[in-house]
């Protein structure tokens, strides 16, 4: 069989193997997957088809074939899942999480996020001014300030004190906007 009337074939014989495969498998989509991969197959073995020796069977039983297999390994791994299923409950986050979360919360904007990304993504303080677009030496202050702030939060909630929760500022730098002159 020629490129051409491979091609020719396939454009014949595809929808109709689809709609036999869809009959079988009650899927459209892994019909015409299975489908496909029997063409793929038989493309490899298009010099040796013949046209009279009904390549459309050939191609059907393959299909069927892979169909079958496909169901074969889905129900073996469904076995797999129901002697082996998965846990009832992953357990959620605990308390020195929970605890390091709420804490971080309480930081302004700018302290939280030199915080995060230095000590939780493990960047330097160059690449956080980096990423930040702040100068080094500010991101060293507001490290300063936000792990000094962690440590009275959490101490103060492991003493069973609390805090009143609050942020000092937008902007971390130690300055109420009134002592900054922000506001007049």
């Amino acid at each position: 069989m020629t490129e051409d009337e491979f091609d020719a074939f396939y454009a014949s014989a595809f929808p109709r193997l689809v709609g036999q495969l869809y009959a079988l498998t009650g899927d459209h989509g892994e019909a015409q997957d299975v489908v496909q991969e029997a063409f793929v197959r038989a493309w490899d073995r298009r010099r040796s088809f013949l046209a009279d020796e009904a390549p459309e069977a050939w191609i059907r039983t393959v299909a069927m074939r892979l169909a079958v297999s496909r169901w074969r390994r889905a129900r073996r791994w469904l076995d797999l899942v129901r002697r082996n299923p998965p846990a009832d409950r992953v357990p959620g986050p605990g308390p020195e999480h929970t605890a390091l979360v709420q804490a971080l919360r309480t930081l302004p904007e700018a302290q939280r996020t030199a915080v995060v990304l230095h000590h939780l993504c493990d960047l330097s303080v160059e690449q956080v001014a980096s990423e930040t677009g702040s100068p080094v030496g500010t991101v060293k202050a507001r490290l300063s300030r936000g792990r000094a702030a962690l440590a009275a939060q959490l101490s103060a909630e492991r003493d069973g004190r609390g805090t009143d929760g609050g942020a000092r500022d937008d902007d971390g730098d130690g300055q109420s906007a009134k002592e900054s002159g922000r506001v007049r």
